[in-house]
């Protein structure tokens, strides 16, 4: 089953939603919205935190 997040579920305010087929691709797609579209060159261990409990699976 396909992995989903939206940036709005973890408390950014963004509309972007990220779709991946494992938890792993959508991390790494998370990580690189974060870096090119909020300017984040690292994610902190609490929003990582936050991201992989607001992950759902669609």
């Amino acid at each position: 089953m396909a992995k989903m997040l939206r940036c709005r579920d973890v408390g950014v305010d963004c509309d972007a939603v990220i779709r991946a087929k494992t938890e792993e691709e959508l991390m790494r797609k998370v990580a690189e919205h974060a870096k090119t579209v909020h300017g984040m060159s690292k994610i902190p261990p609490d929003m990582i935190a936050k991201v992989k409990a607001a992950i759902k699976e669609v």
